[in-house]
């Protein structure tokens, strides 16, 4: 099992960070397929429509794979979410192998970077309506889904996870990624994971890795200061293989 952790204070300067490790997305690369659609939508100065709204709701508050697959498309693929990444800031994020959007690679740190842009704490290609946009869909994901970064305690503003088995291997690869407040410090939170027996096993990890990352920016005074937070248990297995991994594949291994 691995696990890295991405964390600062909004509008502060201390900083957590796992390794740079890439991981498979699973679902939550569907906060970054919605951002690539509403930068194209600006570019073509135009607003989405109906059915954009639909699927983009859809997409994030119940994590539905069909209506991320028809967004993916809409935005061009690995093609038009790599343009994205780049305009985010998110060196270390690649569209999915084979074009299955739950394949796309990325690393905590590119998701804690996300996550700012999304949040308007950093400078970034998305206008304000489009961060407000984001945000309100994230803060209504279902309650079945509210589980990881919330454990951090106090309010959820908005998170998005993912999780799914690998077809080859049969271990879980579990994420949580969204902004919290704990004890009055907003908090800007990306637990990335993978190698767990269940899916459970993977969001008692991600939890406690939250709960361990809140704790320790709280025990730290504010100002330009930097930590590591790794995991303390289970050995790093290898990678597992990039490619696409059955029928399922475009919805990330049939998970969310």
């Amino acid at each position: 099992m691995r696990i890295s952790v991405a964390a600062r204070e909004v509008g502060g300067g201390t900083l957590l960070c796992g390794d740079a490790r890439p991981y498979v997305t699973a679902s939550v690369v569907k906060a970054a397929i919605l951002a690539a659609l509403l930068l194209q939508a600006r570019a073509a100065g135009r607003e989405l429509d109906e059915e954009e709204h639909a699927h983009a709701a859809a997409m994030i508050e119940r994590s539905d794979n069909d209506a991320a697959s028809a967004l993916w498309r809409a935005v061009g693929g690995r093609t038009g979410l790599d343009r994205a990444a780049r305009r985010l800031g998110l060196p270390r994020t690649e569209g999915g192998d084979g074009g299955y959007w739950g394949l796309t690679r990325t690393t905590a740190a590119d998701q804690l970077t996300l996550l700012r842009s999304l949040y308007g704490t950093a400078p970034s290609p998305l206008d304000e309506a489009a961060r407000t946009y984001v945000q309100e869909r994230m803060a209504r994901v279902v309650e079945g889904q509210r589980w990881g970064v919330s454990a951090a305690g106090g309010v959820t503003e908005g998170l998005k996870n993912g999780w799914m088995p690998r077809d080859a291997t049969g271990l879980w690869v579990v994420h949580s990624v969204g902004r919290v407040t704990a004890g009055g410090r907003p908090v800007l939170l990306a637990v990335l994971s993978d190698g767990h027996a269940t899916k459970e096993d993977g969001v008692a990890a991600v939890e406690r890795a939250a709960r361990a990352a809140v704790r320790t920016l709280a025990a730290r005074p504010p100002g330009p200061r930097s930590a590591s937070l790794r995991s303390r248990r289970g050995a790093t297995p290898p990678s597992a293989p990039r490619g696409p991994s059955g029928a399922a594949a475009a919805a990330a291994d049939g998970g969310g």
